[in-house]
């Protein structure tokens, strides 16, 4: 009996340090003073992948806003709905006529993304162009999205067939006494302001593409972009100039024997998504993957499908509104955020994954953070004021590759701050074990 009592005790002592981590005292330690220190809330949840174990969760089942890391389930929907290519358009051939439907590639004449074929398809047809937004049903600002963000160059709109990334870009040299434009067909909406200024303002109407520009006493260079206001109208005269041939607004319903050309491989995407944490793409994606499972523009759709066909098994149910994360409205818990970047991990080799994604000390919005001889945290920021966030893989120092979610919301002081003392706490993970 007493050997029996023995053995178990050993059993036991062997199960319990499998399921832990090395350090796990000071880490909690730290966490809980991070978070006493600036009165705001921590999760912190670490997961062998190996052992297929958690080895640490604090506050892992409470609800954050995870900003820019709702990005994760958009790339974990699409991995899953899209192929190896993005579709660019919808289209059918009527006599001398071609009619076309977005898809919402977010491709055509992006400079953040690859040439999309796009582009050569429409210039060069020799039918007549007409274009329908039939298949698009939603706003072009997501849900809980900060209205006066709308000049932003990350708050684009969405819209069914995006072109320039529904930006326009403005520039001034330092000799030049003029403004130059990247898409010239911007020009007309441009207003002198009248009042000159210490620095360069560039202010666009809400509703409208008027623009005005208060020049500055100053003679310094400036680059800026910003979101343009899509109307179907504005993209058609945007393509026509582009094109340099004529395309038509026509209301006509996407029948079900159109054609698909495809843009560009959708890992080209991916990578500006989750590395510079790019909002305008995350959005399209969604509307892209929407399209594909319902032949309806409309994020809800791709959402309502991802939940109930591949994250039914979540941890804790999100709430999740939008494809980018700059709704406040999208609350996840961290134990559900490390279950997703496990089911991403099954999903495709890591090979593939690991280049998608941010690299600290190296890529990405980590470029800055994390840096080490050797790289060791590969994933996802999220950001918005008062809120910061970063999950995915950690490669300590003796190789094992745990998955984390490390979540802070509501903290009143700078976000740099709140970067440097994750980072400090994740370093000691990383150095431990």
């Amino acid at each position: 009996m007493k050997f029996n009592l023995i053995l178990a005790v050993i059993l036991l002592m062997a199960a319990f340090s499998c399921s832990s981590i090395k350090g796990r005292k000071e880490i909690l330690n730290s966490v809980r003073a991070f978070e006493t220190r600036y009165q705001h809330h921590s999760g912190l949840v670490i997961y062998d992948i190996e052992k297929d174990k958690f080895l640490l969760d604090y506050h892992g089942d409470k609800y954050f806003i995870p900003a820019s890391n709702t990005k994760i389930l958009t790339l974990f929907a699409s991995l899953k709905i899209l192929g190896d290519s993005v579709p660019g358009l919808y289209y059918i051939e009527h006599g001398d006529s071609l009619i076309f439907w977005g898809s919402g590639d977010p491709s055509l004449l992006n400079k953040d993304l690859p040439a999309s074929r796009v582009y050569d398809f429409l210039k060069n047809t020799k039918k007549q162009l007409y274009f329908s937004s039939s298949n698009y049903y939603n706003d072009h600002f997501g849900p809980g999205w900060a209205w006066d963000d709308y000049l932003y160059s990350f708050s684009a709109e969405k819209s069914p067939l995006p072109l320039y990334g529904n930006l326009f870009t403005v520039s001034k040299a330092k000799q030049d006494s003029h403004l130059n434009l990247e898409q010239p067909f911007f020009k007309q909406f441009f207003w002198l302001g009248d009042t000159v200024t210490t620095e360069t303002i560039l202010v666009r109407d809400v509703s409208s593409n008027n623009t005005f520009y208060f020049p500055s006493y100053s003679e310094k260079e400036f680059k800026e972009q910003l979101p343009f206001h899509y109307s179907d109208y504005l993209l058609v005269s945007a393509l026509s100039d582009t094109l340099n041939r004529n395309v038509s607004l026509i209301n006509h319903p996407l029948p079900e024997n159109y054609h698909t050309i495809s843009s560009i491989p959708v890992d080209s995407a991916y990578k500006v998504m989750m590395q510079e944490s790019d909002n305008f793409i995350a959005e399209q994606l969604m509307l892209i993957n929407a399209g594909i499972v319902t032949d309806s523009l409309k994020t809800e759709n791709a959402i309502d499908y991802a939940m109930t066909h591949y994250l039914s098994d979540m941890p804790d149910e999100p709430v999740w509104v939008d494809a980018s994360g700059l709704s406040r409205y999208n609350l996840f818990t961290p134990r559900s955020m490390v279950w997703v970047w496990h089911e991403i991990y099954k999903s495709i080799p890591s090979d593939r994954l690991f280049a998608i994604l941010s690299v600290g000390g190296q890529s990405g919005t980590l470029k800055k953070y994390y840096k080490n001889a050797t790289p060791y945290i590969f994933g996802k920021t999220g950001t918005l004021s008062n809120n910061h966030n970063i999950s995915g893989y950690l490669r300590t120092k003796k190789g094992k590759l745990y998955i984390f979610a490390f979540m802070n919301n509501n903290y009143p002081i700078k976000a740099a701050v709140v970067k440097k003392e994750m980072e400090q706490i994740l370093r000691k993970v990383y150095q431990n074990n």
